[in-house]
């Protein structure tokens, strides 16, 4: 198995006899840009407050870069930045003023070093520029940057983000996937909780399904992906004859509005794309299309979750 950054074993957060979150297990490898994924409500910020010592879990065990949690939580936070809900802070004062009440506030960070560190903080996430505005006239986009310079003002093993995008435009969604990008090609293990599906596709390498306060799948994207079963697609006017054909092969019918597409799941193993085609053929139906479309993650999550996920970028 891959070293860790993040390891969870039976993690449960319990509400009266309402459970937030149960039995999680999660392992996120080191290096990963790992996606929380689940819609709004399936335990996600939860589990986020739990990992960081936010709240206390009601039973099981939380590991961060190999240190138990809580119990070694004043060891280990100092290596780990966080956005949480979203960023707060002072509108009327200077992004860069803001850092330098973030950093003060750090029993941790060495003042000597401060004026340097912010100023590098500014440069990573692209705020340079910005560093004397208030920061009541900044956007959305530059108030996430600027959480998430906060959050690496000490160097960083890993990095939790807690729905970076949420409310932002598509510019300012740009800005933060490719922040997340770049932090990951410099080493950092960014853990991203999320509800849209694209942003997960287009920046992680691993993640996780939440559903209804529990983990029903994790691994890497392709694994994700590979666990869902292939589609047979056909454009007919002929649609009885096809779907007769398709049956013949053993391909699940997938119920779908009237019309010229008649789509079947791939049940066991292979089918020959050529064979099917030269089936329909010989059965007189005039194909007008075909196509073998892959499962998508999209078709993944909703199978997993009975959900639907906003798939808005």
């Amino acid at each position: 198995m891959a070293e860790l950054a993040i390891s969870t074993r039976g993690l449960t957060k319990r509400f009266g006899k309402q459970f937030a979150v149960a039995e999680l297990d999660l392992a996120v490898p080191k290096g990963s840009v790992f996606g929380f994924l689940g819609p709004n409500g399936s335990g996600k910020t939860t589990t986020i407050r739990m990992l960081l010592g936010l709240a206390s879990p009601t039973a099981g065990d939380v590991e961060l870069l190999g240190q138990p949690v809580p119990q070694r939580l004043r060891q280990v936070l100092p290596r780990v930045g966080a956005l949480v809900e979203g960023p707060a802070f002072y509108p009327f004062l200077s992004g860069a003023a803001n850092l330098v009440r973030f950093d003060s506030a750090n029993p941790d960070a060495d003042g000597a070093t401060r004026r340097q560190r912010i100023g590098h903080a500014l440069e990573v996430v692209g705020l340079t520029h910005a560093a004397g505005k208030k920061v009541r006239a900044y956007s959305l986009g530059m108030k996430q940057r600027l959480g998430i310079a906060a959050a690496l003002l000490q160097p960083r093993d890993l990095l939790v983000l807690d729905e970076p995008t949420n409310g932002l435009d598509p510019q300012g969604t740009r800005e933060v996937r490719s922040l997340v990008r770049s932090l990951a090609a410099d080493g950092t293990t960014v853990f991203v909780s999320s509800h849209l599906l694209a942003e997960v596709q287009q920046i992680c390498t691993h993640a996780g399904v939440m559903s209804v306060g529990r983990l029903v799948a994790q691994g890497t994207l392709a694994e994700l992906r590979s666990a869902g079963r292939p589609r047979i697609v056909v454009r007919t006017p002929d649609v009885d004859a096809a779907r007769a054909v398709l049956a013949r092969f053993g391909l699940g019918q997938v119920p779908g509005d009237p019309g010229d597409d008649v789509t079947a799941e791939v049940l066991d193993g292979a089918v020959p794309p050529e064979s099917v085609v030269a089936a329909l053929v010989a059965a007189g139906v005039r194909v007008r299309g075909f196509e073998v479309q892959e499962s998508s993650l999209e078709d993944r999550f909703v199978a997993l979750t009975g959900e639907g996920f906003d798939v808005a970028g």
